[in-house]
């Protein structure tokens, strides 16, 4: 093939894909609005079933149910037959997935759903299929006839899986609309890689405690300095008799006020009056924003009434690999 080919057959792929997308959306209505509830409601979980590449599709919107704050799981479904069952209970929500929907090798779990009455979700190609018969609710993707694979065969699963993908993940999304989840928890299920270093709160990450560099208003500058020397945090934070900040001193400031008589002065002479603060539980990635914005490296972290309760240095979130 000479590379025009090449790409003239990937443009294929996508518009043949991206044609079945558009035909399902066309079709989202009450049975899905019935899923989501459905779901949403459930006492126990949602538990994913699929063979084949179904079931590789299946695993990931388990995964990505389960990290966006609707507790599931896949289970194969040959596995299922061997006493994987037994991880099914009535208070659980069956999703089952066959573009055809009917894989002989599903027959047993949806079997074991309909003898408990462990309510079924479908996904299915297959609208008069066994599977869509038995189940309680049936979520349609474009059947082959309506959407043919992109394969030039007609016969690798490539459009039929793009689309239950995309229906996994509408489900999933409009989960965490309706379960108003929040940045916070999708942060609690991915605490680690980057993605979890972005979501890290500034509370996860400042310095606190004694190693904040703080002296009170009425401190000399020859004391103030020895503080912020020893703390090496580039700043210093001035507070006033109810402990609130009420200014901070940097290495500007100090830059800005060289004369002989510097250290002679009281800090609350030197300071600068009503610094930007943050809360503790902005992002660091919005910190880092923000710091880039006022094109400073480092800001205190406040609490409600203004009284500092750590100091973000910008080496902070860069060790953090935040940025």
């Amino acid at each position: 093939m000479t590379p025009e080919e090449v790409i003239c057959c990937a443009k294929r792929v996508l518009d043949t894909e991206s044609n079945a997308l558009q035909l399902m959306k066309e079709t989202i209505g009450d049975a899905f609005v019935q899923a989501v509830s459905l779901m949403f409601n459930t006492k126990g979980r949602v538990i994913v079933s699929g063979m084949g590449k179904s079931g590789h599709i299946g695993r990931k919107i388990a995964a990505t149910l389960a990290s966006t704050g609707t507790p599931a799981f896949f289970v194969h479904p040959a596995e299922a037959s061997h006493g994987d069952l037994g991880m099914l209970t009535q208070n659980d929500v069956l999703l089952t997935i066959s573009n055809s929907g009917e894989s002989r090798e599903m027959g047993d779990i949806i079997s074991f759903s309909r003898r408990f009455g462990i309510p079924m979700i479908a996904i299915t190609g297959g609208a008069d299929s066994s599977m869509a018969r038995a189940a309680d609710i049936v979520l349609l993707i474009p059947s082959k006839k309506e959407a043919p694979e992109a394969c030039p065969l007609g016969l690798a699963p490539t459009t039929s899986t793009t689309t239950t993908l995309a229906m996994g993940d509408a489900l999933a999304v409009a989960l965490i609309e309706m379960r108003g989840f929040s940045a916070q928890e999708f942060h609690d299920r991915h605490p680690g890689g980057k993605l979890g270093n972005v979501l890290l709160k500034v509370s996860d990450v400042m310095a606190k405690g004694d190693a904040m560099p703080l002296v009170a208003s009425d401190t000399k500058m020859s004391d103030a300095l020895v503080v912020m020397t020893a703390k090496s945090l580039g700043c210093l934070g001035i507070t006033d008799k109810a402990g609130i900040l009420i200014g901070v001193i940097t290495d500007g400031d100090l830059r800005r006020h060289m004369a002989s008589d510097m250290i002679d002065k009281q800090v609350d002479e030197i300071m600068t009056k009503n610094p930007k603060t943050i809360p503790p539980n902005m992002l660091g990635a919005e910190a880092v924003g923000l710091m880039n914005n006022a094109k400073i490296t480092n800001i205190f972290v406040v609490d409600a009434d203004c009284r500092p309760v750590g100091l973000l240095h910008l080496h902070h979130l860069l060790q953090a690999g935040v940025v």
